[in-house]
Parts: C-alpha cells; structure tokens; sequence
C-alpha cells in the first residue's frame, strides 16, 4: 500500500506494472519513452503500440512488457506545460488517476511512475510532483499497492518553495541546541519550542546548580518538570554510569508501558482505525498486522516515526513513543533535524515529509 520516491532507473525496478509517459503518436520519443522502448525491445513494443493507434493526453492504453521485469506497460500521454491556463493540471491528474485505475483492474500489486510531463513537455517540478503525490495518496487510501515514484537523478528532483528553504536552513544552522549532547537536547525537549533559547542557558547549568532547576520550572509544565525532576534525582543518585549515555529518554518516560501498547493506546485515545492509521503512515497492511499481532516484534525507526505523524503527536509524545523502543532521535543527524522541523511545524503528511527526506538524500518513512 505504500509510496515510495526512489532513484533509479524505472526500466530496472522490478513491479508488475510500468507506466510509461508516451508519445501520442504510435511512436516513441526521447528520455523515459525511449528508455522503456529499448529494455523492453523496441521492435516488438512499436509494433504493438501501432495496434492501439494515437492516444489522447490524459488517456492511457496497454501492452505486454516484452523484455521488462513486469507484466504490463501502461501508456499515458502527458499534458505540455503552457503557463497553467490550459486545464494542464486536470489532465496530468487524470494520467495517474486512469493508470492506477487500470493498474488495479490488472491486478498489479506493485507499480512504477516516472514525474510525467517534466521532461521535454516542461512540467513544473513541484506543480507536477503535487499532482503525482496527491493523485496516487487519494488512490492508496481506497486500494492495496505499492506505488514507486521513480526519479533518474538528483537533477529530476530539485525541489523549490519555502518549506523546503526552511527546512534547509534548519539544517544548517549551527545554533547551540545542536551542539551539545544526548541528555541536553532530551531536557531542552521538555520545553515549549518558543521558550528553548531562554531556557538554554539554565539547562546547561542545571545538572550542577539547584537555582537553574528551580528557573526550569518557569520553562516547562508542571507534568514536564515532574519527569525532569524524576530524572535529576536519578542523576545525583550516582547511577547515571550504571545505563548506556542515551537513557534520558526511557529515564523520563515515568511508565513501563512498552512500545506497541503504548502505540494502540494512542490509537484508541484519537479515536483512529487501524486502516487510518497505517494508510496515513504510508506503512503496508501486513507489516501493521506484524505489530499489533506480534509482541516482540520492534519495527524499524522510520517506521514508527512514520506512525507518531499519522497519530499527530508532539515532539514529546514523539520522543516518549521512540524511547518505548529504544530508539532516539539524534541532534546531529539531518534525517532527525528534518525530523524534529517537521513536527515542531505541524507538518504531519507522510508525503510531504517524505518529499523533504528524499530532496536531502535520507531514507523515507513508512514501511
């Protein structure tokens, strides 16, 4: 059921199904068209596109893949870019809405898209990659496939705007919060995001000095303080060398919950489904079966950061949720920063963020 952005050449993913930006013409042209014509053997395929005859933008036609790992090749004539003003957004629509359409009446479970129209038809990157993910986002919610989005190169996937200005300059800033260690990023968490540069200062001291503990107070809620307070007390205990240097966050979390009955907690406390959740997760259904069934079974970090943006959570619930699993976000690590930018902002679409993740070459969430 998932999205997932790749790099790859599309004529070497293996799917059941390969869409194909086409000519219109029983003919091919350049780019992905001529590359899915010599993988699959261009004789026989430009023989059986001349059977179908012209086809209409918007429109999609099938035929066998020939020499590709697939079964099908989907055609589906791309719209060129004239400005906007000429219904190029509905027709770029309508070539992924009647893709998956057919994808599905073919029984593919998997199926590969390259970003159509963005070649010598001069689609928008970012016009054209809303569209793409908004099209197929709404189909997957209704249907089980997996959907590949499949890019060449970092050139195809420049992206413009200003979340993704942001997030890059959020990367790059070399502020104190991402200089110091595991245990004073965990602390300076607790605190609400407007109040962390004020704050700093006394959490910085606060491990050594009664009087910043007691000005902590002014920074963070009364149930925050309590778990900092919990974890201060630990610390003077003398224990703090009997656990591994990130145990911060399992210190604060103040329940012994484990990590999948805390998740189905929250579930059932949002009032969610499990298809809800999953779906918004860009996770598979059987890999979420695999949780809730499964006692023992951990899934991986970008799994369940994948789950905490479907549920909507905080950096805090966040951070308490990945704790359940041993699991921690790092200061210095961008997946992590775009992370932590994402939820601080409210940026809770799997998609988007996935858009983000991909731009600065780090794994994708879901499952």
């Amino acid at each position: 059921m998932p999205l997932k952005i790749i790099r790859n050449d599309i004529t070497r993913v293996p799917v059941d199904v390969i869409v194909n930006s086409a000519n219109p013409k029983p003919k091919y042209g350049t780019g992905t068209d001529y590359a899915i014509y010599q993988a699959a053997g261009a004789e026989e395929l430009l023989a059986e596109r001349k059977k179908i005859g012209n086809i209409n933008v918007g429109d999609i036609a099938v035929t066998p893949a020939f020499n590709l790992d697939a079964k099908y090749i989907i055609h589906t004539v791309g719209p060129v870019w004239f400005g906007g003003n000429k219904n190029e957004l509905k027709y770029l629509r309508s070539c992924y809405r009647k893709s998956l359409e057919k994808a599905a009446e073919l029984g593919a479970e998997t199926t590969s898209f390259p970003l159509i129209s963005t070649g010598v038809y001069m689609f928008p990157r970012d016009k054209a990659l809303n569209v793409a993910m908004s099209t197929i986002t709404e189909f997957l919610f209704e249907h089980d496939m997996t959907v590949y989005l499949v890019v060449f190169d970092k050139r195809s996937f420049q992206l413009t705007g200003k979340i993704f200005q942001e997030v890059e300059d959020y990367i790059d800033d070399d502020s104190v919060f991402d200089s110091q260690g595991a245990e004073y990023r965990a602390l300076l968490d607790c605190v609400e995001p407007d109040k962390r540069e004020e704050a700093a200062e006394y959490i910085s001291r606060a491990q050594n000095d009664i009087f910043a503990r007691e000005m902590l107070s002014e920074f963070v809620s009364r149930r925050n303080y309590e778990r900092v307070e919990s974890w201060f007390r630990w610390h003077d205990s003398g224990h703090e060398n009997d656990v591994e240097p990130d145990s911060l966050e399992r210190i604060l979390a103040t329940d012994e919950m484990s990590f999948r009955d805390k998740l189905f907690e929250l579930i059932d406390k949002k009032g969610l489904t499990d298809p809800e959740v999953y779906k918004k997760a860009n996770i598979d259904r059987k890999l979420f079966s695999k949780i809730r069934c499964n006692a023992d079974y951990t899934p991986r970090k970008n799994t369940i950061v994948a789950l905490a943006f479907a549920l909507e959570l905080d950096r805090e619930e966040m951070h308490d949720l990945l704790g359940r699993a041993g699991i921690a976000l790092s200061p210095g690590g961008k997946f992590d920063k775009i992370v932590e930018y994402c939820v601080d902002h409210r940026i809770y679409d799997v998609h988007t963020i996935n858009m983000i993740l991909f731009d600065n070459d780090q794994e994708t969430l879901g499952g």
